[in-house]
């Protein structure tokens, strides 16, 4: 998703009611009036706050309450905390894509939604989008959002470096990731104080997601150490570390968040659903001097997009199903998109007016649905995820590229990500 914002859920046991709320997680409780309550856990932005909203109006008997934490790790580390307890889950749980193949290992502990949901369209999701179906045909999750790429960059920061400003004069600047490299070279020598880019396991982790094998192969061998396309981004981005075009700053920490405000850095990997991230974090003062274009180095990609599961925990496993079906409609997900970018994997959706028309005023109005669907389109298949992928890349390679922004050798950081991908993988 998606990688994302660091929040905590803190319960608090003010009265029985709420400690009951509490401690059952997924039990669906009565609220005060009656209303059925069905709980929902996300992580960083889903953009459901307003269909929340539109579902209890159109189900007067349905109260929604969003568990709402930050980056994937913790919430998914809750995750499967709760599923060993046996206890303590929401009604409706988020995966994303990092964590599937870890979360498909405990199938058991999830309701099958072709059994207990709605009848959903075969064709709803793009092909790729469909991997959260166990071997025997039993469907886990339904399809949110997928992350398509695309480049983000501050206008004006461009410009008084001397760089072409303009969604068509910068593609020249992203049509490969050596050009992309070579332009950071260029602006850095022009602008100091201002970094290139803002962290570089962003940057990595974008370059990773195109690869056609990542830290697995599809047999769940981990092949981090002979993979030499993983060695070889882990080099590139490192050097550019080394000329000064980082601005070294862990993605989702304050000084990241702060980075966007002040200007830190001049570009930004872009899948759809960091759209609303930027804007939230640059504030409204710079609203016009961000642009996206559709160039990507090495022709985009995906990264991130999750999925709605209803653990065997939940009360009121039904109820909880059609909540999730409706959510992930394709009409719902091109909601969610304007909310908050985060990009439809309903194919109906790709190709909805209301999706290709919709601008996107804090980035100078552009058509965000169209580029987006474009980059979607460009995608044949998603990158094979092994079970502890999500772990390695968010606790094993992000904190090793933060450790060489920091001063540590980079060949030396790489040694501590293979052990650490190997320590994961066991």
């Amino acid at each position: 998703m998606r990688h994302r914002w660091i929040s905590v859920l803190i319960c608090a046991a003010t009265t029985a009611a709420a400690t009951a709320a509490c401690g059952s997680g997924g039990a669906a409780n009565q609220t005060a009036d009656g209303k059925t309550e069905l709980t929902i856990a996300t992580f960083n932005e889903f953009g459901y706050e307003e269909l929340f909203k539109e579902y209890e109006a159109a189900h007067p008997d349905i109260k929604i309450t969003q568990r709402k934490t930050g980056q994937g790790q913790p919430h998914h580390q809750n995750l499967f905390t709760k599923l060993g307890a046996g206890s303590g889950l929401a009604d409706i749980e988020g995966v994303e894509e990092g964590y599937l193949s870890q979360f498909m290992s405990k199938a058991g502990q999830f309701n099958d939604l072709k059994e207990i949901g709605p009848k959903v369209e075969d064709d709803r999701w793009l092909k790729w989008k469909t991997d959260a179906i166990t071997k025997d045909g039993k469907l886990m999750g339904y399809g949110t959002d997928i992350g398509p790429l695309a480049m983000c960059y501050r206008k004006d920061l461009f410009e008084k470096a001397g760089l072409p400003s303009d969604p068509e004069g910068v593609k020249a600047l992203f049509t490969t990731w050596d050009a992309y490299f070579a332009a950071g070279d260029q602006f850095v020598a022009k602008s100091p104080g201002v970094a290139w880019f803002d962290s570089a396991a962003q940057v990595y982790n974008a370059m990773h997601n195109q690869l056609e094998t990542g830290y697995y192969d599809k047999s769940d061998k981990l092949v981090v150490d002979t993979n030499a396309a993983i060695k070889a981004n882990w080099n590139t981005v490192t050097a550019a570390v080394a000329k000064g075009q980082s601005a070294r700053l862990g993605a989702f920490s304050n000084e990241w968040n702060t980075g966007f405000k002040l200007g830190k850095f001049a570009t930004k990997t872009c899948p759809s659903w960091m759209l609303g991230v930027v804007e939230s974090q640059a504030g409204p003062e710079n609203k016009g001097l961000w642009a996206v274009t559709d160039a990507f180095p090495n022709g985009g990609g995906n990264w991130g997009g999750s999925y709605l599961t209803v653990p065997k925990q939940s009360k009121n496993p039904q109820k909880a199903a059609e909540l999730a079906a409706w959510l992930t409609a394709p009409e719902q997900q091109i909601k969610a998109f304007k909310a908050k970018g985060t990009f439809p994997s309903q194919t109906k959706a790709l190709d909805a007016p209301e999706l290709l028309d919709q601008t996107n005023a804090y980035f100078g109005d552009v058509k965000a649905g169209a580029l987006f669907a474009t980059q979607a389109k460009k995608i044949k298949a998603a990158q094979y995820k092994g079970p502890a992928d999500g772990q390695i890349q968010e606790t094993v390679f992000s904190p090793a590229l933060q450790s060489v922004e920091q001063g540590k050798n980079a060949d030396e950081a790489w040694k501590t990500a293979v052990e650490g991908a190997q320590k994961a993988a066991k």
